[in-house]
């Protein structure tokens, strides 16, 4: 780092690229626990598997989602540092997003 102060991150956090704005969740993470996101305690709302993402700092509603500091897609809402990053708050650019709702189905269309 540039300057002296040092961020602290949990280590079950990884961060891929410097100009990533999440995380990559490397163990499972349960609710109610508190990590570290650079050097900020944030308490973890619901269970998080492994390979899921987590906001590395406040990200606002419109703001593309950088992971390999490559785009993959854009906040639905706002997202506070240390939330859950998934298909509830993030929509793809690319490719349609589907989530299956208690009453709701997904039909493959030809």
């Amino acid at each position: 780092m540039a300057n002296s102060e040092t961020l602290l991150t949990d280590r079950r956090l990884l961060l891929i690229g410097p100009q990533d704005n999440c995380l990559i969740v490397c163990a499972p993470l349960a609710a109610g626990e508190t990590v570290l996101v650079e050097s900020v305690t944030v308490r973890i709302p619901h269970a998080i598997a492994i390979g899921h993402k987590l906001a590395r700092h406040d990200i606002g509603q419109g703001e593309k989602i950088l992971r390999y500091g490559a785009i993959i897609g854009s906040a639905t809402q706002a997202i506070a540092r240390g939330e859950h990053i998934h298909t509830h708050n993030l929509t793809s650019d690319y490719l349609p997003t589907y989530t299956l709702e208690e009453g709701h189905s997904y039909v493959h269309q030809h």
